[in-house]
């Protein structure tokens, strides 16, 4: 069975680009889960539901990897609950390399499709961490260096953009 995930920050944002997303994949709009929240976390209604909704060998499509989360530590963890423990196949629409329902090159692609999730991880935590510390410096309020990151957004983005070429010479 196909499922789709959709996440969006605010209600503010718009779902339409990663429901069409979804609609392209074939994926009927009841079996597409959606959440309103943010992504430092994963206790969410819609993904809760969809985590109690999917058996072994179901597919779980997002439209890119920050829509499943922006924390580092719990994105490895959820990806491995569902991959492993749950033994349900992750499609990453945006990035064809993160689709477990390929097994190119045996353990090559593996070592390589696990890297690029962690890279990719660490670049959706990295653009949480710098977009919380632009809105206290936009709306005032002093930093907490604890909940920001020194690592330069510019360099995070050039890795997401080289990431994202080896990913379409992939498919």
């Amino acid at each position: 069975m196909k499922y789709g995930y959709v996440r969006v920050s605010s209600r503010e944002q718009n779902i339409d680009r990663q429901m069409t997303a979804m609609k392209e994949q074939g994926i009927a709009k009841e079996k597409i889960f959606v959440d309103r929240a943010t992504g430092k976390n994963f206790n969410r209604k819609g993904y809760k539901r969809m985590m109690r909704k999917v058996k072994p060998g179901d597919e779980i499509f997002i439209k890119s990897i920050d829509r499943l989360g922006r924390n580092y530590d719990e994105i490895i963890t959820q990806w491995k609950i569902i991959t492993k423990d749950k033994a349900v196949h992750i499609v990453v629409i945006d990035f064809p390399l993160l689709d477990t329902r390929k097994h190119v090159n045996g353990l090559t692609g593996t070592f390589i499709a696990d890297l690029v999730l962690q890279v990719m991880s660490y670049v959706a935590q990295i653009e949480r961490e710098t977009r919380i510390k632009d809105s206290w410096r936009e709306s005032g309020r002093p930093g907490n260096a604890a909940c920001g990151s020194e690592e330069d957004p510019l360099q995070s983005r050039i890795i997401l953009m080289k990431l994202q070429r080896f990913g379409r010479m992939g498919r």
